[in-house]
């Protein structure tokens, strides 16, 4: 059975991830949507936030599944016994960080490949970080995310400090 893992922090998975994941799962049996636990990235969302907030995402697409990992991606793919890794590519800047990192890895681990994908073009510009700063500001992020992270957003930024409706 052939598997590949899409990992990433989805803080929040925005429609541009979904797109990758969605053409990934028509290309694999399986994929593994992997939720990195923690980050050198400060996140908005909890993992268990983040992980909800992914599976209901994906939901559609049979073959996915959702799961948490820590540490290092080519040690969670040994663990689950998988030889590819999707990593998606939206910009130079984007390739030349992911093609450092795919090189490590393929030093790391030489049997397990990293696979690029391009968004869609209409996604292709769309980032997490550009989704939460919208969202901060009470912009409408709707084109960017899933009805239910448009909900999430909206709750972390109504409520308590991040409340910006009178900026």
């Amino acid at each position: 059975m052939q598997t590949a893992i899409y990992a990433g922090t989805f803080d929040p998975m925005t429609l541009g991830h979904f797109d990758l994941v969605e053409r990934s799962a028509g290309l694999f049996e399986r994929v593994i949507l992997a939720v990195v636990a923690t980050s050198s990235k400060s996140t908005l969302f909890s993992v268990e936030e983040r992980l909800a907030l992914t599976r209901e995402v994906v939901k559609p697409l049979a073959n996915v599944v959702v799961d948490a990992f820590e540490g290092l991606l080519i040690d969670y793919a040994r663990h689950q016994g998988v030889r590819v890794l999707i990593r998606g590519v939206r910009a130079y800047s984007d390739f030349e960080y992911e093609f450092r990192m795919a090189l490590t890895n393929r030093k790391l681990a030489p049997e397990i490949e990293t696979l690029f994908m391009m968004p869609s073009e209409t996604q292709s510009y769309v980032s997490s970080s550009l989704v939460k700063e919208v969202a901060a500001r009470g912009g409408d992020v709707s084109m960017f995310v899933a009805p239910g992270v448009q909900r999430a957003l909206w709750s972390k930024f109504r409520g308590g400090s991040h409340d910006h409706s009178s900026e």
